[in-house]
């Protein structure tokens, strides 16, 4: 198949073809492009902090799916005792076996400010999803104290395709802020998206790293 030709391959994510052709639009984007992008921002956008961790798609389902006793499993070989901010790309899969999903949302966990902050672009479609995940995390997080949940106010997306790119961008602003403010509960989120050029931007940033 003429799409199936790998484009890059960076640290833990393979891109093919047919990854980044979803950038092209008006396409949702799908676990591979989300990873990459998480990848690229710890290991260049935010490579010079050390507190904030941007947890992969893939991860997160295996979290969705297992005990609260086996969460350990897939973040302690992430230093999440060093983490302050904890970013986590949110679908609505419930296959333990399959990636994918109809909706995006961004659930991030702050130390600091003893919360779980859920961004959703698509008036709560995933407030349920995110409340059950999060509260998942609550016990292994939980020392002793309860932790508060938030549906923080974003953006929202003006068509059924758009969810993981305003997941990107939730994430980059909110990630710039934490690492400048130290916090993100006073951070405005209802800055101005736009997801073509955001898009192109990926496209761009993946073809920059391709050809180095």
């Amino acid at each position: 198949m003429a799409k199936a030709y790998v484009v890059l391959s960076f640290h833990e994510t393979l891109l093919h073809q047919s990854d980044v052709d979803l950038l092209n639009g008006p396409y949702w984007l799908n676990d591979t492009i989300i990873s990459f992008y998480f990848e690229y921002l710890e290991k260049v956008l935010f490579s010079d902090v050390n507190d904030i961790l941007f947890v992969s798609p893939e991860v997160t389902q295996c979290i969705k799916m297992v005990t609260t006793d086996e969460i350990k499993i897939f973040l302690e070989p992430l230093n999440i005792d060093s983490k302050k901010f904890v970013f986590f790309a949110l679908n609505d899969n419930s296959s333990p076996d399959t990636a994918g999903g109809m909706h995006w949302s961004l659930l991030v966990y702050s130390k600091i400010e003893n919360c779980f902050f859920h961004l959703d672009s698509s008036s709560g479609i995933n407030h349920d999803v995110a409340w059950d995940f999060a509260s998942h995390l609550m016990t292994y997080f939980c020392r002793g104290d309860l932790i508060n949940f938030v549906d923080k106010e974003c953006v929202q997306q003006s068509n059924g395709y758009d969810c993981g790119v305003h997941v990107i961008c939730n994430t980059e602003r909110l990630a710039e802020y934490a690492r400048s403010h130290r916090q993100i509960s006073s951070c405005d989120m209802t800055f101005s998206i736009n997801t073509t050029a955001k898009r192109k931007d990926i496209i761009s940033i993946i073809q920059n790293l391709a050809s180095g």
